[in-house]
């Protein structure tokens, strides 16, 4: 895909337990990169295969959550952007509150469940109404 509609930001394990091809239908507008998590290397492998990818971005890792958020927030850039973390600082909330283009945080401190994932594909679909 050339031009994105979203970016989608991770830890490998929140893709687990998806459906089968669930991840890649979402993506086909989108684009994702992933947070290291407890998994390492060995996760990130898992989930770019998972997901059909040769590569996957990978978000580098900051000495404090201050920082690592931060740095997503850097990622993100003009694109709105589904981000899926354990938690959120209510700075981070404020800033996807009031930033312009469209963000969704998931809170899930593991794969997403069914709820999460319904969410998420909402959102992505209204992006996608929006941009026809």
């Amino acid at each position: 895909m050339s031009h994105p509609i979203f970016r989608l930001v991770c830890v490998p394990g929140a893709l687990d337990g998806a459906p089968d091809g669930w991840a890649s239908k979402l993506l086909r507008e989108g684009e994702v990169a992933l947070l290291v998590d407890g998994g390492g290397l060995a996760a990130i492998n898992a989930a770019a295969h998972t997901l059909g990818l040769a590569t996957v971005p990978v978000v580098r890792t900051e000495e404090t959550a201050v920082a690592q958020e931060q740095t997503v927030i850097d990622y993100a850039e003009a694109l709105p952007v589904v981000w899926v973390a354990a938690d959120f600082s209510e700075s981070t909330r404020t800033w996807a509150h009031d930033r312009r283009p469209m963000t969704l945080l998931v809170e899930a401190d593991g794969p997403l469940d069914a709820g999460a994932r319904g969410r998420i594909e909402r959102f992505v679909g209204w992006l996608g109404r929006q941009t026809e």
